[in-house]
């Protein structure tokens, strides 16, 4: 059985402790609530993505791996 690994991140911490529902960030993202959805659960998602959910968190890009958690090896560029 082999399943496609899912990342981790932080966005649903993130996006709790500021008291945001997932429509509420994915309106300041300009994202569906789908999409944030799937970030939340760990499945990939496009650079551009990435850089509007962080904005949106109020952080800024040199703070993704805050968030999405990717170190040397990861695709961590936003």
């Amino acid at each position: 059985m082999s399943r496609k690994k899912e990342a981790t991140n932080n966005v649903q911490r993130f996006r709790e402790e500021l008291l945001l529902s997932k429509a509420e960030l994915a309106r300041r993202a300009g994202v569906s609530v789908l999409t944030i959805d799937r970030v939340e659960r760990g499945m990939g998602c496009r650079v551009d993505t990435k850089r509007k959910i962080i904005l949106a968190l109020g952080m800024k890009v040199s703070d993704r791996n805050k968030i999405f958690g990717e170190g040397p090896g990861g695709s961590s560029e936003a």
